[in-house]
């Protein structure tokens, strides 16, 4: 596998992602994913975004440009977190869940499989997803 993948974007700028060290998956360059947090090596990580201590990305995760992912958070399969949107502590996501642009999910929210989260919304915990929305 190599260590570093260059990917051309719609624009035609050329961003550089490198393996993760913990997973194998792609972090851009600007992009910030601690170095015990673990990144599948089928998932993205876009310049600009930031993945905290102990967080867990699956398989097929994509985060975009400015998105945050804190502390202990669990991203499961195929989940898509928009530009500036942010995983609270502890936050579980399912499979195929979508969080929107600028959208918050607080600490330690559990959102189950299949679920989209709108652009801006905010997720409390005493709201949580965990039933289907």
């Amino acid at each position: 596998m190599k260590r570093y993948e260059d990917l051309e974007n719609d624009d035609g700028t050329v961003v550089r992602y490198r393996r993760h060290d913990n997973g194998g998956g792609l972090v851009g360059a600007g992009a910030h994913a601690a170095p015990d947090a673990y990144v599948a090596a089928t998932a993205w990580v876009d310049p600009g975004a930031h993945v905290n201590a102990g967080a867990h990305l699956g398989d097929h995760v994509w985060l975009e440009r400015g998105a945050v992912v804190h502390t202990g958070a669990r991203l499961g399969s195929h989940v898509h977190v928009e530009a500036d949107a942010v995983v609270g502590a502890g936050a579980r996501l399912g499979t195929r869940v979508t969080v929107g642009a600028g959208a918050r999910v607080e600490p330690g929210v559990v959102v189950h499989s299949d679920q989209t989260i709108p652009a801006g919304a905010l997720v409390r915990r005493s709201a949580s997803r965990s039933v289907a929305a």
